[in-house]
């Protein structure tokens, strides 16, 4: 009687059962590893942020944007305006009788952001000015929508600047 791994078991029958499992997975397994594939697909889908942006971050921005804006105008002595359009908005501070953009990189002219819509009151096209002391010319409310989603920035009458969403 041979004495080998290969032989003992091909003469007891082992051989045909070990091949036919090495042959592949079945199908039920193969539907359960492609159910988990989707499960963590959608997962990670739903965990990953919008690539434009939360729209609160836009308006936080713009708000402090308006802030430093604002503030500038008490520092610097001089009448800031805060310029918007459905497009963007713009700062311009008056110097020699004339509006001039603010010299500031942090007040650049900057557009609302992809897909933001903007309600500034009844107006397209909105300017408020900042006097020396800080106070707005008027109290506007900003609203910026993006696919029902809407945050209002609140610039009050006494200078207050805030974000509602």
């Amino acid at each position: 009687m041979p004495i080998s791994a290969t032989g003992a078991e091909a003469e007891q029958g082992f051989g045909s059962v070990w091949r036919s499992a090495e042959h592949g997975f079945t199908l039920v397994e193969l539907m359960i590893v492609i159910a988990i594939i989707g499960a963590m697909s959608a997962i990670v889908m739903l965990t990953l942020p919008d690539p434009r942006g939360r729209l609160v971050d836009a308006a936080e921005t713009f708000a402090a944007r308006v802030r430093i804006a604002r503030d500038g105008a008490v520092v610097d002595g001089r009448e800031t305006s805060l310029t918007m359009d459905p497009l963007g908005y713009g700062f311009e501070q008056r110097s020699r009788g004339a509006w001039r953009p603010v010299p500031l990189r942090e007040l650049r002219r900057a557009e609302w952001g992809q897909g933001i819509g903007v309600a500034i009151g009844r107006d397209a096209r909105k300017t408020v000015s900042f006097d020396s002391t800080g106070l707005p010319s008027e109290a506007v409310t900003v609203t910026l929508r993006r696919e029902g989603e809407q945050v209002a920035v609140a610039i009050g009458q006494d200078g207050t600047i805030n974000v509602a969403p």
